[in-house]
C-alpha cells in the first residue's frame, strides 16, 4: 500500500487548491492555512517516500490499476525522490515568507498549491505525456502567479513567459508524437526498450523527437539563447513568486531533461548520434559563459541572479551532454545545490526589500550593520553560488569540471576542455558580481566614519546620486531611505523580530538559515552524495 504514497502526493495539493476559492465565497483569509496544510502534508508524504526509497528501493504505482504501458505509471527513485523532498522544502519555506510579504489573496494561494502539485507530478511521473501534462499546469500557474500584484510590469513579463512557454511545450509535444510514432508507447521505460526493438538510435523520427524535446525543455529551463523570459519574470514578480520560481520550475524542467536523455533516450543515443550531443554542449558552453557575464552587468538584484542562473543551468546541460558517470553527478549535485542557493538568496533578497526597500546593489551601503544576520546568510550563500569550498556550488561545479576534462582526454576533443575553461570564467564573473555585494554590505560605508562612500546630503541614493538613473532604468524603483547614520531605514510598517536586530520576519529569516545551512552541510557530503545518487547512475550507464 505504500505506492498509494505516490498519487497522494501530488493528489493532495491540487485538491487543496480548490479550497481557498471555494471558502474563500465566505471567509476573506482561508488561503494561507489551507496552503499552510496542504504543503506540510506534502511535505510529510514526501518524508514517507523517501523513507520507503532507502530502505526497500525505488518502487511504483499504476495509476486507476491500468499496468504500463497502457496506463499510466509514477515512479520513485533516489533522483526522483531528492527533487521531491527539494519541492515539499522550498514550497513550505517559502509560504512562510509569502504570508509576510504577500500576495494575500485566497486566489494567489489556489495557484500556489496548483503548482506545488504540478512540480511534484513532473517529479514522479514515469509516463512522456503525463509529463506534458504536469509541465503545463506549471506553467500555467507559474504565469498566473509572476502576474499577481497586478502591476503592469508583471503583467508584461508574463505574457512574455507565456508566449515562450508555450513554444517550450509545444516543441516538447512535437517530440513526444514523434518518438510514439517511432515506439508506439509512452511509458517511459518501454520507449527505452522499443527504441533498440523497433526503431534505432539512428532513426530520423527518434533523432528527432529528442532534439524537439530537448529544445523544448530548453525553453523552459532558460538556456542561452532562449533564455530572454527569466530575467523579466524573475524581476517583476512579487518576491515570494521569484522565490519559489527561481528555485523550483526550471529545476523541475532540468530535472526532467536528466530524466527524459537518460531514461528514456539512454546514454547509448548520446554515444550513436554525437552531433547532437555536441550541439547540446555548444549551447550549454555558451549559456554558461553568457549568462555570468550579463549577471556582472546587472544593477538590480532579482535580475541579476536570474542571469546567474541562465549559467548555472547551462552547467547542468553540459553534464548532460557530456554523457560520462562523473558530469552527471556533478549535474544532479550541481541541480539541487543550485536550487538550495537560489532559495535563499531570492529569499534574502525578499527580506531586505520587505524590511529596507532595497532593490539594487546602489542600495546595500551599509546594510550589514542594519541587518546583519539577513546580509551575512546572503554573503555565504552568494559564496557558495561562486564556488568556493566548503559548499554545495563547489562540488557539483567541481563533478562538472572533472567529468568534461575527462570527456576530452578520452577522445571527446576541445569541447570538453572548452567546458572546463567555461566554468573557470563563469567562476570568475560569479566573483565579481558577488564581491561587488559584500562591499556593499561590509566595506561601502554611507557617510560614516572610517568608511568611504557618500556622506549623507550628497545625493538621494546610495550609488552617487543615481536616484534618477536607478528609477529611470529599473521601472520606477527610487533610492532608499537612509538613518541619521547613513544606513538604511526600515520602511514603515517593516516587520520586526525578537531574536534578531533585523527587521524582518523570523519564520522566513530561520529558513533562509536553514538554506545556508544546508548549502555549506551538503558541501561536506560528497561522498554522501556520490553514494546516493549512485544506484541511478550505476544503472543509467549499465
Amino acid at each position: 500500500m505504500t505506492d498509494v504514497l505516490l498519487p497522494l502526493a501530488i493528489v493532495v495539493p491540487i485538491v487543496a487548491a480548490t479550497l481557498p476559492l471555494a471558502l474563500g465565497l465566505r471567509y476573506d483569509r482561508v488561503g494561507w492555512p489551507v496552503a499552510a496544510v496542504g504543503t506540510t502534508a506534502v511535505a510529510g508524504i514526501s518524508a514517507a517516500i523517501a523513507a520507503e526509497v532507502v530502505l526497500n528501493g525505488p518502487f511504483d504505482h499504476a495509476l486507476g490499476g491500468f499496468l504500463p504501458p497502457v496506463g499510466i505509471e509514477l515512479v520513485a527513485d533516489r533522483l526522483s525522490v531528492a527533487v521531491l523532498l527539494l519541492v515539499a522544502a522550498v514550497s513550505v519555506a517559502t509560504l512562510a515568507f509569502a504570508r509576510a510579504a504577500g500576495p494575500h489573496g485566497n486566489p494567489f494561494y489556489s495557484a500556489y498549491l496548483l503548482l506545488v502539485g504540478g512540480l511534484a507530478g513532473m517529479t514522479l511521473t514515469g509516463d512522456l505525456f503525463n509529463l506534458f501534462v504536469f509541465l503545463e499546469i506549471t506553467g500555467l500557474t507559474t504565469y498566473a502567479l509572476i502576474a499577481s500584484d497586478r502591476t503592469g510590469a508583471s503583467a508584461y513579463a508574463s505574457l512574455k513567459y507565456l508566449v515562450v512557454g508555450t513554444v517550450g511545450a509545444s516543441l516538447y509535444l512535437l517530440g513526444v508524437g514523434y518518438v510514439f510514432l517511432a515506439t508506439g508507447t509512452l511509458n517511459m521505460l518501454d520507449v527505452q526498450a522499443q527504441i533498440v526493438a523497433q526503431a534505432g538510435y539512428g532513426d530520423p523520427l527518434v533523432r528527432a523527437s529528442y532534439a524537439f524535446i530537448a529544445t523544448g525543455l530548453a525553453l523552459k529551463i532558460a538556456i542561452f539563447p532562449v533564455h530572454s523570459w527569466q530575467p523579466d519574470a524573475y524581476q517583476r514578480a512579487p518576491d515570494s513568486v521569484t522565490t519559489i520560481v527561481a528555485a523550483l520550475v526550471s529545476t523541475t524542467s532540468a530535472y526532467a531533461l536528466i530524466r527524459v536523455t537518460y531514461t528514456v533516450f539512454t546514454v547509448d543515443f548520446l554515444a550513436a548520434n554525437r552531433g547532437i550531443a555536441t550541439a547540446l554542449l555548444v549551447v550549454s558552453t555558451v549559456s554558461i559563459v553568457a549568462g555570468s557575464a550579463l549577471a556582472a552587468m546587472q544593477s538590480n538584484l532579482k535580475r541579476m541572479f536570474a542571469y546567474s542562473s541562465v549559467a548555472q543551468f547551462g552547467m547542468i546541460g553540459a553534464a548532460v551532454a557530456l554523457a560520462n558517470e562523473t558530469a552527471l553527478l556533478g549535474g544532479i549535485v550541481h541541480l539541487i545545490g543550485h536550487a538550495i542557493m537560489k532559495f535563499g538568496l531570492f529569499l534574502g533578497i525578499g527580506l531586505l526589500a520587505l524590511g529596507y526597500g532595497t532593490r539594487r546593489i546602489e542600495d546595500l551601503a551599509s546594510a550589514a550593520r542594519a541587518a546583519p544576520y539577513t546580509s551575512g546568510a546572503l554573503a555565504v550563500l552568494g559564496l557558495a553560488l561562486v564556488g568556493i569550498p566548503p559548499s554545495i556550488g563547489f562540488l557539483g561545479k567541481w563533478y562538472i569540471g572533472v567529468g568534461a576534462v575527462d570527456a576530452g582526454l578520452a577522445g571527446g576533443g576541445a569541447v570538453g576542455i572548452a567546458v572546463a575553461a567555461a566554468i573557470f570564467v563563469s567562476t570568475l564573473f560569479t566573483l565579481s558580481y558577488v564581491a561587488r555585494l559584500l562591499e556593499r554590505f561590509y566595506f561601502a560605508g554611507a557617510g560614516l566614519p572610517g568608511d568611504h562612500g557618500e556622506v549623507p546630503g550628497d545625493g538621494a541614493a546610495a550609488g552617487g546620486g543615481r536616484a534618477g538613473d536607478s528609477a529611470a532604468t529599473d521601472g520606477g524603483e527610487g533610492s532608499v531611505a537612509k538613518t541619521a547614520d547613513g544606513l538604511p531605514a526600515p520602511v514603515e510598517g517593516a516587520p520586526r523580530s525578537s531574536l534578531v536586530p533585523d527587521r524582518v520576519p523570523t519564520a522566513p529569516l530561520l529558513a533562509l538559515a536553514l538554506a545556508v545551512v544546508a548549502a555549506v552541510g551538503l558541501g561536506f557530503g560528497g561522498f554522501s552524495l556520490a553514494e546516493w545518487f549512485g544506484p541511478f547512475i550505476t544503472e543509467v550507464f549499465a
